[in-house]
């Protein structure tokens, strides 16, 4: 954790503590008036988002409101929240059983025993806190229980009879499973999730204690998928998957006015070199735009860990941080690589990022429960990428969902995943230390053709990728995601202009590379090998006046600063590219 203390509010990086964000006066964006609508929603409660949102601070809120043990300390930990006029009939009422199953070890032959101690870990946890409310000897007998589904067993039994209400949080309930599915594959997953597997019986305790009038009152459960959960209960029917209900769009991350509130507050303290509109302009293409609910597109939410991440750089320093994503969200996404990354021999889901990548758009419908075994299906597949937040909900469209990649972050790592799949597959690799000696000179001394000249020398060359390129889509998939992971530029696919579609925008990285001195916009014309020349010569007038178009919108005039735009027309037959002019 790194802390930065400034003014009357102190602010951190990382906590999820929130008594010592109360205690300690740290910056906290109030969530809390979302408790009622919780309660009203489902005593079941799952929620889904991605990795690095706000899940685990949630919980820890939730926690400190419902657990009977902290009852009286409600008004002095919630001191300034929204629901400390307003509490409900809840509040204080539940003894709490919390796991967080990000601290078991995914190792095979690991697993098992660090799933049993730390349930052993928290029931012990529970009967230290608790043991009040029970009979004499409850600790004791509780931990000679063999295993973590007998402890859970005895515990609800014991509660059920003596008429104690419990609420059971479960945090990154898929997080050990997920990791297993990824470096094990299916089959130790399957072992884990089905039939006689532990995580499985494990889950069957716990639909038991939820049915009837047994002691599991209420539940709160999250994961970045549905996937483990359609596995270990056969469909989620132990509750409610609150993840698409547009009441809860703005559960966990960052609403932007939640990051005027907070940046005013530090305007207000002096203690920002830029204003308020600014800062907001500089993070929002690379941190915003996730939307959970069709019904909330208006509502865009801002990864909380990455708007977190930029203050804890920008406060000490006045200035926006070198590199805009942090490590440990690139950590992440490289964990969730091995759960997406599954046809190395570039099939239709590698195909899927492509078209991703190029068109920056894809039709889908998210389904909301599939197992790990029909991942593989495409839309199961489009669905996942929604769930770990490589795509987000972006209009709906002649009733048709419109998944999109929602900031510049998402979309470097998505260029790394269609890179990293091009060269598994044996299908295509450039030099990238060559490529991006080649952008650099393109950036600041104008030569711009070298690029496309070796980037269609090796499309000439690797004879493996002419079998993937049908179309302009493919081509485009190729030049962007290579271009998309050198410094200079933000590439912009289908960068929207002149009351039209620009393939793509090579749009100057002005505040980390001020005197950059050229930009472009590059339009991609594709032609089958069997072309004529007249068919050529239209496509290249097409391109030209197109580009034409775009050069005059006034969003391109606002972006490109003080450098020199070029217009840069690409026309391949195939492979080769036979118009390359600006």
């Amino acid at each position: 954790m790194n802390t930065v203390r400034y003014g009357s509010k102190e602010y951190t990086y990382g906590l999820t503590d929130f008594a010592r964000i109360q205690k300690d006066n740290y910056y906290y964006v109030d969530k809390t008036q979302y408790i009622p609508l919780i309660e009203r929603a489902a005593p079941y409660f799952f929620l889904i988002r991605p990795r690095r949102f706000g899940k685990s601070l949630l919980i820890d809120v939730l926690t400190w409101y419902y657990d009977i043990n902290r009852k009286d300390r409600f008004e002095e930990v919630f001191a300034g929240c929204r629901i400390v006029d307003n509490p409900t009939a809840e509040q204080g009422k539940y003894l709490i059983l919390s796991f967080n199953f990000s601290d078991v070890n995914p190792m095979p032959d690991k697993v098992f025993e660090s799933f049993e101690q730390h349930c052993g870990f928290r029931f012990m946890e529970f009967a230290d806190s608790y043991g009040r409310f029970f009979e004499p000897g409850f600790r004791e007998e509780l931990m000679r229980q063999p295993s973590a589904d007998a402890k859970f067993s005895y515990l609800v039994s014991r509660a059920t009879q003596l008429d104690l209400p419990i609420y059971l949080f479960i945090d990154e309930y898929d997080n050990f499973a997920n990791a297993i599915l990824a470096r094990e594959g299916h089959d130790r997953y399957h072992a884990l999730t089905h039939s006689e597997g532990f995580f499985r019986y494990f889950f069957n305790k716990i639909k038991a204690a939820a049915t009837g009038d047994r002691a599991i009152k209420r539940m709160f459960i999250t994961g970045v998928s549905p996937v483990t959960m359609d596995d270990v209960t056969s469909g989620f029917n132990i509750g409610a998957n609150m993840s698409a209900d547009s009441r809860f769009n703005g559960l966990v991350g960052f609403s932007e006015e939640d990051l005027k509130t907070m940046l005013n507050y530090y305007d207000a303290q002096g203690m920002l070199s830029d204003g308020v509109e600014d800062i907001i302009k500089v993070m929002k293409p690379w941190y915003d735009n996730y939307c959970f609910s069709k019904r909330s597109l208006n509502e865009p939410m801002y990864n909380s860990d990455m708007v977190l991440y930029f203050l804890n750089n920008y406060l000490p320093h006045q200035e926006a941080p070198d590199q805009m994503i942090d490590n440990n969200i690139r950590t992440d996404y490289n964990k969730l690589r091995h759960l997406i990354r599954i046809d190395k021999t570039f099939g239709v889901n590698a195909s899927i990022i492509q078209d991703v990548v190029a068109n920056g758009s894809i039709r889908a419908e998210i389904n909301s429960s599939f197992p790990a075994e029909a991942i593989v299906l495409p839309e199961n597949f489009k669905s996942l990428l929604y769930y770990f937040g490589l795509l987000s909900i972006q209009e709906v469209s002649m009733g048709r969902t419109i998944l999109g990649i929602p900031n510049l972050t998402v979309r470097e790592q998505l260029y790394t995943y269609l890179i990293e799949a091009y060269r598994e597959a044996h299908i295509f690799n450039l030099d990238y230390h060559e490529l991006e000696d080649l952008v650099w000179k393109m950036a600041y001394q104008g030569e711009w053709e070298p690029v496309f000249r070796y980037f269609a020398s090796e499309l000439e060359r690797q004879s493996r990728v002419r079998e993937f390129i049908e179309g302009e889509a493919h081509v485009k998939g190729f030049l962007l995601a290579y271009l998309g992971m050198v410094g200079g530029y933000i590439i912009q696919p289908e960068y929207e202009a002149g009351k039209g579609y620009a393939d793509f925008y090579m749009m100057p990285d002005l505040l980390h590379q001020p005197d950059i001195a050229y930009s472009y916009i590059v339009e991609v014309k594709y032609a089958r090998r069997d072309a004529t020349d007249a068919d050529i010569e239209t496509l290249r007038r097409e391109a030209t006046g197109q580009l034409q178009r775009y050069a005059a919108d006034p969003l391109v005039a606002q972006t490109k600063g003080d450098t020199r735009l070029g217009l840069i027309t690409l026309v391949f037959k195939g492979w080769e590219l036979v118009v390359c002019e600006m």
